[in-house]
């Protein structure tokens, strides 16, 4: 069954918000964010060694050391996983205190009004 002009208009239009919106998100990208190599090798190499320590208790059957093996891969686990850290060249925004206070959905408002300000020029 053929779609009507209106429907085929909406259509259209609704083609064109998804193109412009793809767009704004692959142009957006990260942000300037990169992991944070150190904490996550750091991070890796201990749990490795947790694990170790682990298979060596067992295999001795000394519990203590099954409980600190565990807590050095828990601790390395908990390194690895730290977030990634603002690259050095991209600028920072400093957050004043008007910023700190606004609620999400007055940024969420702000981004809008921003996003449909570039597309109208």
């Amino acid at each position: 069954m053929p779609l009507s002009e209106h429907e085929q208009r909406l259509l259209d239009e609704m083609e064109r918000n998804l193109y412009g919106r793809e767009a704004d998100v692959v142009s957006t990208g990260t942000g300037g964010l990169r992991p944070n190599y150190r904490a996550l090798t750091l991070g890796i190499v201990l749990a490795v060694v947790g694990v170790g320590v682990m298979v060596g208790a067992v295999m001795s059957q000394v519990i203590i050391i099954g409980v600190g093996g565990f807590i050095i891969t828990f601790a390395g686990a908990l390194i690895a996983s730290r977030p990634a850290r603002q690259s050095e060249s991209s600028p920072s925004s400093p957050r004043t205190a008007s910023t700190a206070r606004s609620t999400f959905m007055d940024r969420m408002q702000q981004k809008w009004d921003e996003r449909q300000e570039g597309q109208s020029s």
